[in-house]
């Protein structure tokens, strides 16, 4: 997480071009969740999105992000006079001493739990959670173009590959191991939870909805937005400090490594390749997710 504090890091970037999530998702955390709905924490809360929309359905809803440039914008993005119920706090997951014993009925997160200290953090979700409390972190992995299987196979390649002038090598570990492998690696501890449920989905390359499990997120996006959604990623933050010479062509430089994939990508896809201007060539994405549900016994 340490990217996401650094002074350099485009905070309203983030904001802007990061996935939302859907009223499904919500829905099923809903339907999951049993008895008050007073207290709701949001851990790695980010720009305040989660919390923004969970604010309809709970009394009071305290984000918390160990980011002071995250918290400046959740709190500038959440007006009281629209979310009066709605507070957030600079605070790392693991250590909530501003909250009671007992005192919260259900704590989320979204895209944040891979970055957790889970020595100490189930401890302490112990002592802020009610019994029967509930406990829901979800998190996406890379995208695919489900049309464009030719375009998945370089985009991870660019993603992935041990190569210092690629983003591979750049990525926080294991930190980005958790989060592509759907949160699987993340247990809570069965002596102190209960009901635990895990809903997966991993997208397909045959088209629309051709994956397997339960899917909560795709999106229809034109590739210039795409590439500015690829910016937000703690891996290009990273190499960007490496290479400081490589500026993005949208702002006169010779072109950086999301300039590079993309004319791979191109040069592989005549569809796009023919599509003027090609940046507003639209298609079709979904990630791959990781829900993980638990009670507190």
């Amino acid at each position: 997480m340490a990217e996401f504090a650094k002074t350099t890091f485009s905070h309203s970037a983030y904001a802007k071009f990061r996935p939302s999530y859907p009223p499904s998702l919500y829905d099923t955390i809903f339907l999951y969740h049993h008895g008050p709905r007073n207290q709701c924490v949001d851990l790695g809360c980010g720009h305040g999105v989660v919390a923004r929309y969970l604010s309809t359905s709970f009394a009071h809803v305290l984000g918390a992000d160990p980011s002071p440039g995250m918290i400046a914008l959740a709190k500038s993005s959440t007006p009281h006079e629209d979310y009066p119920n709605v507070n957030f706090q600079e605070s790392f997951a693991e250590s909530l001493p501003f909250l009671a014993n007992g005192s919260v009925d259900i704590v989320v997160s979204g895209q944040a739990a891979h970055w957790f200290n889970y020595s100490t953090f189930f401890l302490e979700m112990s002592r802020v959670l009610r019994e029967n409390g509930t406990l829901a972190f979800w998190g996406y992995k890379d995208h695919v173009f489900v049309d464009y299987p030719e375009a998945t196979k370089i985009f991870r390649h660019y993603a992935y590959a041990n190569d210092d002038h690629l983003l591979g090598p750049y990525w926080s570990q294991p930190e980005r191991s958790i989060v592509e492998n759907n949160f699987r690696d993340i247990h809570p501890p069965t002596n102190g939870w209960k009901d635990i449920q895990r809903i997966e989905y991993e997208p397909g390359n045959q088209g629309s909805r051709s994956g397997k499990g339960t899917m909560f997120m795709s999106k229809k996006i034109k590739l210039g937005a795409c590439m500015d959604y690829l910016r937000t990623w703690s891996s290009f933050y990273a190499w960007q400090e490496q290479h400081p010479e490589r500026k993005k062509r949208r702002e006169g430089g010779t072109g950086d490594v999301v300039d590079e994939m993309f004319d791979e990508m191109r040069s592989k896809i005549p569809e796009w390749r023919k599509h003027e201007p090609w940046e507003e060539k639209e298609v079709e994405i979904e990630w791959g997710s990781g829900l993980i549900l638990a009670r507190k016994k």
